[in-house]
């Protein structure tokens, strides 16, 4: 089965992450692999590459909540029907918030925007962190996803979360 992903840059802030394409690009393969996706060949995703005003937009509309966050994911199609969606749905992540989330906690650029586009394609096959149970299910798929990419345990103490912003 493979994915086909559509990346669109709507923040020319993007060009400070030279390999966001190919990155992306891995980390969505990474995910269906070590998740065991089950997809109909071709189903579509769609990442946009935005900045903390777009996201703002979104999290206003989407969510009621007026503030840019890091990620957000917008599913196509319960989780029960997407092993025959044509489509699997939206995520779309801010750059201002990631890159002052990864300088706050001290981690690379890069590994930090491969854990949030892992977080919201997770979110998109129907995971998520609503109660305990749900996050340890999420986070220990997160951590085999980005140490199969070689990145660190995104959790390890004073890392940033995904989906979490500081106010």
């Amino acid at each position: 089965m493979k994915l086909s992903l559509e990346i669109s840059v709507s923040s020319a802030l993007w060009r400070r992450l030279p390999r966001s394409r190919t990155m992306a690009r891995e980390t969505i393969a990474a995910c269906v692999a070590e998740s065991g996706l089950v997809a109909r060949d071709r189903a579509e995703v769609s990442l946009c590459l935005a900045d903390d005003a777009q996201l703002r937009a979104l999290n206003a509309r989407w969510r009621s909540l007026d503030k840019p966050t890091n990620v957000l994911s917008f599913p196509a199609v319960p989780p029960d029907r997407i092993a025959k969606a044509p489509m699997l749905g939206d995520v779309a992540l801010a750059y201002e918030t990631m890159k002052r989330e990864a300088d706050e906690s001290g981690v690379e650029l890069a590994n930090h925007y491969r854990h949030l586009v892992a977080h919201g394609f997770l979110h998109l096959i129907g995971y998520d962190h609503q109660t305990d149970e749900e996050a340890e299910r999420m986070e220990a798929l997160e951590k085999r996803i980005l140490a199969r990419l070689g990145a660190p345990d995104p959790y390890a103490p004073g890392v940033v979360e995904a989906g979490v912003v500081e106010e």
